[in-house]
């Protein structure tokens, strides 16, 4: 007997034993659901002898048959109904247990949002994303097939998404590609460490969607809840059905606030902020200028997040801001990053050091924010790490910019699509799928170890449409991507530290170092980032205008 635990009051199991009810008792178990027929098998124990042997240990037991394959609407009305009526926790079983399983998932479904269910079930060794149509249905068993199809379907509207549209009608203005997104709003991300910094303005880092969805290109403004890539479909919120023929998976990540205790109760006031939200970046800013003494505690997560450099450009940027006020004496500023070293590519370090320095910081590896107690203004951190003895410390602070956890969407995470970390599983070199070749991923979401950057979607966009469009013609993918990631930092306003580097922190520069040396801090990287980036964001690369940016070809290794 195997036992598989999907919540607190409910788990499923193989076939049982009369022999298994005494271990089910003590496992605390006060109520069984037999979905298996009567027949079934030659070696099946009756369920009156499971029965017999349940009531003479005290426990409930329920008979709902359900056939091999063939779960019925009728049959999930009924499973609901011995639930209702049965005491807690409840042990369900079948031959394997899946019956059991996917009849809790649709008894759930008007209840919990399928990316709760699909990670319960998965958790306990059940896939249930063949049936996540039905589950969005309300459990009952969907009629519809497909609303609609396309060439080419685009899951997000982000950087990477309207990029690649744009790239691929440049290569290819015949195609029939969909985008889906259910935001009214596109943000230039990158902009705001310099909202936080007093640098821009916020409504200069938003712009409605509808205008930046190339000429051409259906949007379908929903959000996506399930992947069919056995079915070449992609299931909507309420049911749609979107079929494609080729599929580009870039919905981005998931700030996880929710993993730090106390932090989203207190987001945007208390001296608590973060730059990497549209609202608070201007918080930030506020609390800049407001503070002429104490402390000030800047955080970062465990990898992988986006912008790898950006906790510490908030931090950077805040000190300048101090130093020029003449204040900085004044204030203690605290890096506390969960990480082990400043930056992860080391020939950038020693200029970054100088500002470290420059602003007296201190540098605290090793540290994890776990909770955040605003009224109190106090943070908690884990510290742990190499020769370090777990356990948590507790600081006061005036000011607190946090950099969240990232995650993979939910909707990612329990799809056919993700390894198992919760990432898009691509060939970091084609970012073409591992298993389904049809299906291409770029941006935040997919798990090729490159940096988390706007600048690695610039590059990785032309990449999938060349392979997209080489696909499409019956060839095998031309273009590979290196990846190349740039991580402007801003380590006092007018000058910017231009971290460019692929693949293994293989630095990769853009310009001659006579021109703009990215290992050193310089005022034409900050005419870069001020100036030309944005323009370059909004014009060239959401237009399918690749400047710097043309793919590069793919070497095939001679046999």
């Amino acid at each position: 007997m195997q036992i598989k635990t999907i919540t607190e009051k409910f788990a499923v199991s193989p076939q049982i034993l009369a022999s298994d009810i005494p271990a089910i008792k003590e496992a605390g178990f006060r109520a069984i659901i037999c979905n298996r027929p009567d027949g079934e098998g030659v070696d099946q124990p009756g369920f009156e002898e499971i029965h017999a042997a349940a009531a003479a240990h005290g426990i409930a037991a329920h008979y709902v048959p359900v056939k091999a394959g063939l779960v019925t609407d009728t049959d999930v009305a009924d499973f609901g109904a011995a639930l209702k009526d049965l005491p807690r926790p409840v042990l369900a079983y079948c031959r394997t247990g899946t019956r059991s399983a996917s009849l809790w998932s649709f008894h759930e479904a008007k209840k919990r949002p399928l990316p709760e269910i699909l990670a319960a079930t998965q958790a306990a060794g059940y896939d249930m994303n063949g049936v996540a149509r039905r589950i969005l249905n309300n459990g009952k068993t969907p009629t519809e097939t497909g609303d609609a199809q396309y060439d080419v379907v685009i899951v997000g509207a982000g950087a990477g998404g309207i990029s690649v549209a744009a790239s691929l009608k440049a290569r290819s203005s015949d195609l029939s590609i969909a985008i889906i997104d259910p935001a009214d709003i596109h943000y230039y991300q990158p902009g705001w460490t310099m909202v936080g910094g007093g640098v821009f303005k916020a409504d200069q880092t938003a712009k409605t969607m509808g205008s930046l969805i190339p000429k051409g290109v259906t949007w379908i403004k929903a959000a996506v809840a399930a992947f069919e890539p056995v079915n070449n479909a992609v299931i909507l919120d309420g049911c749609r059905v979107v079929k494609y023929d080729r599929l580009v998976v870039c919905p981005g990540l998931k700030l996880d606030w929710a993993q730090i205790e106390g932090l989203e109760d207190t987001l945007g006031r208390n001296g608590v902020t973060s730059n990497y939200r549209y609202d608070l970046a201007p918080y930030t800013w506020q609390l800049v200028q407001a503070l002429d003494k104490g402390r000030a505690i800047f955080t970062q997560p465990p990898m992988p997040i986006k912008c790898a450099g950006a906790p510490q450009k908030a931090m950077y940027l805040s000190g300048d801001a101090w130093f020029r006020r003449g204040v900085l004496k004044n204030i203690d500023i605290e890096f506390m990053t969960a990480g082990g070293v400043l930056f992860g590519v080391k020939d950038y370090v020693p200029a970054l050091m100088e500002y470290v320095e420059k602003y007296g910081a201190s540098l605290n590896f090793f540290h994890q924010l776990i909770s955040v107690d605003g009224p109190q203004k106090k943070a908690t951190f884990k510290v742990s790490g190499p020769d370090i003895e777990a356990h948590e410390v507790s600081t006061e602070f005036d000011m607190l910019h946090v950099c969240p956890p990232q995650v993979a969407p939910d909707f990612i995470r329990v799809s056919p699509l993700a390894d198992a970390a919760g990432w898009v599983d691509v060939d970091q070199a084609t970012l073409r799928h591992k298993t389904y070749e049809n299906i291409w991923s770029l941006g935040d979401v997919m798990n090729a170890p490159n940096a988390k950057t706007a600048a690695a979607a610039r590059k990785q966009a032309p990449t999938v449409a060349e392979n997209i469009v080489a696909d499409i013609a019956g060839r095998s993918p031309t273009a590979a991507y290196d990846g190349y990631g740039s991580c402007p930092l801003t380590v006092e306003r007018g000058k910017i530290v231009l971290a460019e580097f692929g693949y293994g922190g293989v630095l990769k520069p853009s310009f001659p170092a006579w021109a703009l040396d990215g290992t050193k801090p310089t005022r034409g990287a900050w005419f870069l980032k001020e100036t030309m980036l944005p323009p370059i964001y909004w014009q060239a690369m959401l237009k399918g205008k690749e400047w710097m940016a043309k793919p590069e070809p793919l070497l095939v290794a001679e046999e």
